[in-house]
């Protein structure tokens, strides 16, 4: 999996961590990526499922290889599916 393409691939199983937010309660949660909807994402903690909505912040994912890519909510706005398609900008 390649860091700069984090987008073209699939989310679920990585861990995740929320390091910036708009809603300050939001800030800090951290699980593993149980799935992924068109507008948010599902983190796992432990007994404890947590929606985020992906527009409202970044997320530090944590690869398998043990790299770590912070990527703005906002990138990741779209149907998994359909996200694979996209061609990758670099901003």
């Amino acid at each position: 999996m390649n860091p700069n393409e984090i987008i073209r691939h699939e989310l679920i199983g990585l861990s995740a961590k929320i390091s910036k937010a708009h809603n300050n309660s939001l800030f800090g949660l951290k699980g593993i990526v149980i799935d992924e909807s068109r507008n948010t994402i599902t983190l796992a903690n432990g007994e404890r499922k947590i929606v985020v909505p992906k527009d409202v912040a970044t997320f530090r994912l944590t690869l398998k290889d043990g790299t770590i890519v912070q990527v703005d909510g906002n990138r990741l706005v779209g149907r998994p599916e359909s996200r694979l398609k996209t061609k990758v900008r670099r901003w």
